[in-house]
């Protein structure tokens, strides 16, 4: 396979996990979280908040707050990362328009509560789950579902702050908005929609981080093969990938040999394997996970120099 069609089959394969995430997305959201009329952090949240309170579709809302969004957002991000934002945002406009048709609706218009009456928390439970974890999936296929995902890429671009401890700030901001809302009833239960809507924010932010962070996680090969020049071209040629050549010495033998060190993404390890089989199926292959790679190609370093501590002498 050519370089241009590893290309294109990567953005095809990122666009399919996008697709996937989103309709998981919508499904949790419509289905699990609106007939309770639960509130979720992000733009979905302004949007269900609006639509609880004024009945203007949620879908409307949801396009036209991210529209903002992406104009703030263009300069920092770039063009890659918003394109692909831009068509999960009409995809979940489209989405969340289209779960409607499907939502079981009652004799007099309203949703159908399908868990039943009175499972609220097991309806928040499930449906956040599902919303949290097609959030991961989105990230993890190099796009963003809008809105505050926005905010979260452009502060984690350059802090050293996990996306769910970012939407964590913004989504207390948006669920708390709704104590100040009377159309939302009494006192005591806007509190009882804040506490609901907190619980949202814990576990939807939960598993964003774990499915984000847990295929993000990097790994670090030692290869030992004859054939290691081979294997070498066809992992920086083909994946476009660094690889750094050791001088060995082999105990037994007493021969001096050349080793692979390679340091990758997790969820790029299947590719690397591949390519070593084909190449020489009996090679000695080490891997071993790290905790952090940082540098070029991988994660940068995020943390504050101070002015004082930049005009240290260097040794």
């Amino acid at each position: 396979m050519t370089i241009n069609n590893q290309i294109i089959m990567n953005e095809a394969k990122d666009y399919l996990g996008i697709t996937f995430g989103l309709i998981l997305y919508s499904f949790g959201f419509t289905f699990f979280l609106m007939p309770y009329e639960i509130v979720t952090g992000g733009v979905a949240g302004i949007a269900a908040i609006v639509y609880y309170a004024t009945s203007f579709p949620n879908s409307y809302t949801y396009f036209l707050v991210n529209a903002a969004l992406l104009v703030i957002g263009l300069k920092i991000l770039g063009w890659k990362f918003l394109i692909k934002t831009i068509y999960a945002i009409l995809m979940l406009t489209f989405l969340l328009w289209l779960m409607k048709f499907f939502a079981p609706v009652d004799e007099q218009g309203n949703m159908v509560k399908i868990l039943g009456e009175g499972q609220n928390f097991m309806s928040l439970i499930i449906g956040c789950m599902m919303t949290g974890t097609s959030l991961g999936l989105v990230f993890l296929y190099n796009g963003s579902t809008g809105g505050t995902d926005i905010i979260a890429a452009s502060v984690n671009k350059y802090h050293n702050m996990s996306l769910g401890t970012i939407l964590i700030f913004v989504d207390f901001v948006i669920i708390g908005s709704c104590m100040f809302i009377p159309q939302f009833g009494t006192v005591l239960q806007r509190t009882y929609m804040v506490v609901f809507g907190f619980c949202t924010m814990v576990i939807e932010n939960f598993m964003l981080d774990y499915i984000y962070g847990r295929q993000r996680s990097s790994v670090q090969f030692m290869i030992f093969s004859k054939k290691w020049q081979e294997i070498a071209n066809a992992i920086g040629t083909q994946m476009e990938h660094g690889v750094t050549i050791l001088d060995g010495h082999g105990w037994y033998t007493g021969k001096q040999s050349k080793v692979l060190c390679i340091l990758a993404r997790k969820n790029e390890s299947t590719t690397i394997f591949r390519l070593i089989k084909m190449i020489d199926p009996q090679a000695f292959v080490s891997q071993s996970a790290v905790i952090g790679v940082f540098g070029e190609g991988f994660d940068s370093i995020k943390v504050n120099v101070k002015k004082k501590e930049k005009n240290l002498p260097k040794t």
